[in-house]
């Protein structure tokens, strides 16, 4: 005789089954917030919260803090993405396969196929991209907040920082371009090729020689490039600093 199971096991059950129908859409659509995958289920916001809590103490979500793009001030909102033990859970098979398939290229062609092949995906990017940051003008800081917008578009939760090293005189003035997500990063870990070529796609698309000061696939908290903007006379800039961009001046006392 077949046992019935329980109202408790099968509340259970269906508690179980939604818990992942959350895990599979912050796979899908993160970084994304509690509100949005509100609307994309069509959960409660207690609902989704409550789903939401237990797969981040089981470790399977993790949550990325983004600057608030529209006004660059206030707390930063709270972005849910996979966390790695997610990833295994869900499963890495096209982890495993692209690796492979990339040795096995390596292997017949030659290390140049492979960031051949890294170079046409970027490719596509930088086509997509080109438009956007174009439309921004010639400004650099203006077009590296275009760039980090279109980013944050495609999932990479991009923002920028403006830096400056200050003499009495002038300030010499960076972008930092940051992205808190990858979604090549375990990819780019073993083949660094990827992340060589996504810095000379934005150096193209900048216009100025770039630099990469950390990225998530080498163990950094986030992917950081360096983008040089030049000299200003003034250490204090009108007019002030545009939506989503923080200006931070570090000071260092001249030498007699």
């Amino acid at each position: 005789m077949t046992k019935t199971p329980s109202l408790r096991a099968q509340g259970a059950e269906t508690e179980e089954r939604t818990r992942d129908r959350v895990l599979h859409a912050v796979l899908e659509h993160g970084p994304v917030s509690a509100a949005e995958l509100g609307e994309i289920l069509g959960f409660t916001p207690a609902a989704v919260r409550r789903h939401l809590d237990a797969l981040s103490r089981s470790s399977l979500i993790e949550i990325k803090l983004v600057a608030n793009s529209a006004s660059g001030a206030g707390r930063p909102a709270r972005r849910y993405v996979l966390s790695r033990q997610g990833q295994s859970k869900l499963g890495d098979d096209y982890l495993v396969i692209a690796r492979d398939a990339l040795n096995a290229l390596s292997a017949a062609a030659g290390e140049e196929a492979v960031s051949a092949f890294a170079r046409q995906r970027y490719a596509d990017m930088e086509k997509r991209y080109r438009p956007v940051v174009e439309a921004a003008g010639p400004d650099i800081e203006a077009r590296a907040e275009a760039l980090a917008k279109a980013l944050s578009e495609d999932g990479f939760v991009a923002s920028t920082t403006i830096v400056g090293t200050k003499s009495p005189h002038s300030t010499m003035l960076a972008v930092q371009l940051c992205q808190g997500h990858c979604p090549v990063q375990q990819l780019a870990a073993d083949f660094p090729v990827f992340c060589d070529s996504e810095t000379e796609v934005f150096a193209r698309l900048l216009g100025v020689d770039v630099r990469r000061l950390s990225t998530l696939s080498s163990g950094g908290h986030v992917c950081t490039t360096h983008v040089p903007v030049g000299r200003t006379r003034s250490a204090v800039r009108e007019p002030g600093p545009a939506s989503g961009t923080r200006r931070v001046s570090i000071n260092l006392q001249e030498r007699p």
